[in-house]
């Protein structure tokens, strides 16, 4: 039943051949690894009039010199990231870089920042999404929606991580569109809206409910502008995705990625730069009140609330639902890169039937979900913890370039070193003022949640370098020839699932097979001393005593008493198990066969099962 259900939801398996076949062109890449990185420019604005609307009316007038601050940022970033992907066509997230050219501890840090916004993206930009929705229901009389935000943004996360699930072809498929739908969105609002306040004038938007703006709120300091710089940074968030993925394009992989991020680039301060422009020329500032976006204030303002402004809100909902793809798509790649050098379980590095990381979107999805809840939904609260850990990886990765060139000295290296590290300078810079400003708001957390997730992975390393080392046949001797083999086989009474298990006992040890049976009902145990002469098949019967009703200890103990008789022989256990028809019927058994296989090898026993299928 489970396989039926995976199937229905997943979809069949595919060959590890036809793996090529998944790789994504520039126009499907664009919406996989770029919905993250557009999708903030739902929001990021709003960031920075939440924070300004704190110093009144004055503050709010210097959201769009901060918004070609920020633009300034993302150009010399972006342009730092395609000397990444050139250097690392493999694929050079700043995990990789940074382990590469600064060593193990900073390539941790930067993957732990990483990990940590990647579950943030996740859980920030469905909450936005949700946010839009709740906006166009209330703007058409249906406020009570904003109630459920909490299991909308739950169902929309299960509905991505399926998605992914499919594979990357079959999600890049499943979001082109609203990525797309999106970028229109945005592009018409900025064309029709400077279009009509040029030629007609600018309309202020019109509140239901009129925002508490303090013609003089707190003073304008250089700290409250910081504090506004720093919540719109958020519009960098998922700028590394594409240096990230680049083995996910086709052929000619890095020339693929470096257009397809330059085109991210360019569409995200376009949009940027325009939504931020409307907002101050339309006064659109953020409404406690109603929570209707800024997004949703400026659209309304310029088309009204009929079908233009509907499907603005719905493509807006939708990219930034899907804008969590961008997280599945590196969250899983870089689980296995982590899991590939052992500094998490092995089993991150595995594919799944659909060619995809199925346990780190499992992960992400399971992690996302509970920040969702904790928070209830609200983006606004989840904003401080975001960006500090993007400006983290951009930092090291950055400073891990500038190691390289000046290592290899390759054609042209200085002119990319002084690229490098003019974008590491700045992006360090930023770190900071996020780390201060952000600290009491809740970046807190992060700070203090990265050296934790570093200590795990070098616990985790720790271990798999022991159980190298314990394996390693360095100083190994051939182990001497097995002279002897006792078989024990472990029944709870005669029936015709342990008859194959007695034979498969007389098999591997003909002549020194024992039953053993533990007595924890004394009835019992003497109408099986009758039946075994006649279905015993010759095999002795040992029936141990336990008068405190204890099954392992008895079985443990007698086990030890068996091994002192000979000391070069292998004891094997043997238990009869029988296998269910149906996946329920086994909620109807005890689990007594994994606690007694458990307990055995824990203690280094041979242990065998032989099933008994039912019909």
């Amino acid at each position: 039943m489970f396989a039926q259900i995976k199937r229905i939801l997943v979809g069949r398996p595919i060959a590890t051949e036809h793996q090529h076949q998944e790789r994504l062109n520039k126009v499907t890449a664009l919406a996989v690894f770029s919905s993250d990185a557009l999708s903030s420019v739902s929001y990021a604005t709003e960031a920075i009039l939440t924070i300004l609307v704190l110093g009144g009316s004055v503050a709010l007038g210097l959201s769009l010199p901060i918004a070609v601050a920020i633009a300034m940022l993302l150009l010399i970033v972006g342009f730092s990231y395609r000397q990444t992907i050139h250097a690392y066509p493999q694929g050079g997230g700043s995990y990789i870089v940074t382990r590469d050219n600064l060593g193990d501890l900073p390539g941790l840090i930067a993957a732990s920042a990483l990990l940590i916004d990647y579950v943030l993206t996740v859980a920030v930009s469905i909450s936005a999404g949700v946010a839009a929705i709740t906006s166009l229901a209330t703007n058409w009389g249906f406020p009570g929606v904003r109630d459920y935000a909490v299991e909308i943004a739950l169902l929309c996360i299960l509905v991505v991580t399926i998605a992914n699930l499919r594979g990357a072809k079959e999600s890049g498929l499943i979001f082109s569109v609203p990525t797309y739908a999106f970028i229109a969105s945005i592009l018409s609002i900025i064309v029709v809206g400077v279009s009509q306040d040029l030629l007609f004038g600018v309309e202020p938007v019109r509140h239901s409910i009129d925002p508490d703006i303090p013609p003089v709120g707190e003073t304008l300091s250089l700290w409250l502008i910081l504090r506004a710089f720093a919540a719109g940074c958020t519009a960098l968030t998922g700028i590394e995705a594409i240096s990230d993925g680049v083995q996910a394009f086709k052929a000619p992989e890095a020339r693929n990625a470096s257009i397809t991020l330059t085109w991210m680039i360019g569409l995200l301060v376009t949009m940027f730069l325009g939504i931020t422009w409307l907002a101050d020329a339309h006064r659109a500032v953020p409404n406690e009140f109603t929570h209707e976006t800024i997004v949703s204030q400026i659209a309304r303002t310029i088309f009204g609330i009929g079908p233009v402004y509907v499907f603005i809100q719905i493509a807006t909902a939708l990219i930034l639902v899907l804008a969590a793809n961008t997280a599945f798509a590196d969250f899983p790649r870089l689980a296995s890169f982590l899991a590939r050098d052992r500094f998490l379980p092995r089993q991150f590095a595995s594919r799944g039937d659909r060619l995809v990381f199925s346990n780190g979107i499992l992960v992400l999805g399971l992690f996302s979900a509970l920040l969702v809840i904790i928070f209830q939904a609200n983006e606004i609260a989840m904003l401080p913890l975001y960006a500090v850990g993007v400006f983290t990886s951009f930092t090291l990765s950055q400073s891990g370039m500038v190691r390289r060139h000046l290592r290899l000295r390759q054609p042209g290296w200085t002119r990319s070193a002084i690229i490098n590290g003019f974008g590491a300078t700045l992006t360090s810079i930023v770190l900071v003022i996020l780390m201060i400003t952000k600290f009491v708001h809740g970046a807190w957390m992060v700070i203090l949640t990265i050296p934790v997730l570093v200590m795990m992975f070098r616990g985790i390393n720790l271990h798999y370098q022991r159980v190298a080392e314990q394996l390693s046949l360095s100083g190994a001797v051939v182990p001497p020839e097995l002279r002897r083999h006792t078989a024990i086989v472990l029944i709870s009474g005669i029936h015709r699932g342990v008859l194959p298990a007695l034979q498969y006992a007389r098999s591997i040890a003909p002549d020194n097979v024992a039953a053993v049976y533990v007595d924890l009902d004394p009835e019992a145990t003497e109408k099986l001393r009758k039946r075994w002469q006649d279905w015993g098949c010759g095999i002795p019967l040992v029936v141990l005593e336990s008068p405190f009703r204890s099954l392992i200890n008895p079985i443990v103990r007698y086990i030890e008493e068996v091994e002192t008789r000979y000391g070069d022989d292998v004891i094997t256990v043997i238990l009869p198990e029988f296998v269910p028809a149906r996946w329920w019927e086994h909620l109807l058994h005890n689990q007594t066969g994994i606690l007694i296989k458990t307990a055995l090898r824990l203690r280094g026993t041979v242990v065998t099962s032989v099933p008994y299928r039912l019909r």
